[in-house]
């Protein structure tokens, strides 16, 4: 009966232990969450250097309109090309849900376009653009990106007499 006893307080005890312990596949969505309002911080302060941070190696970033970049050097490329077109590009974050190794936003996007824009010289025009990013996550960084700008809005902002 003591041994039964003993064997049973071990069992609870351990299994005790074990749920107050971590999974190692558990994931972080408060930390998910804080490298994607990064990487948009980013976007809106241009220091790119700090993307190696945020961002794994393997980076991959579709954009709808069959644009595609990858790894850290393709993001800070990307972000350094915008921002000489729209210096002063900020990005608010609207709405963020995440679930699993997924974030997703809906921000608003502002620039003046001081530089040439897909066949358009400077206008000095100040857009406002809504767009919507899914980002997959793993082991604290964005491994992917799926990007989902207001393009005819851009356009129509920037071609407006």
């Amino acid at each position: 009966m003591k041994k039964s006893f003993c064997a049973g307080l071990m069992l609870i005890v351990c299994m005790f232990i074990y749920s107050c312990g971590s999974e190692p596949n558990q994931i972080d969505l408060d930390a998910n969450r804080d490298v994607v309002r990064d990487f948009h911080r980013i976007w809106s302060d241009g220091k790119v250097m700090e993307l190696e941070k945020i961002i794994s190696p393997d980076f991959v970033c579709h954009f709808i309109n069959e644009i595609e970049w990858r790894g850290i050097d393709g993001a800070k490329h990307s972000i350094t090309s915008h921002r000489k077109i729209f210096p002063d590009w900020k990005e608010e974050i609207v709405d963020m849900v995440s679930e699993g190794d997924k974030v997703v936003t809906r921000y608003r996007s502002t620039g003046t376009q001081l530089g040439a824009f897909e066949g358009l010289d400077a206008t000095g025009i100040k857009v406002t653009i809504y767009e919507t990013s899914i980002y997959r996550i793993a082991d604290g960084k964005i491994v992917e990106q799926w990007g989902f700008p207001d393009a005819l809005s851009l356009k129509n902002q920037l071609t407006k007499k």
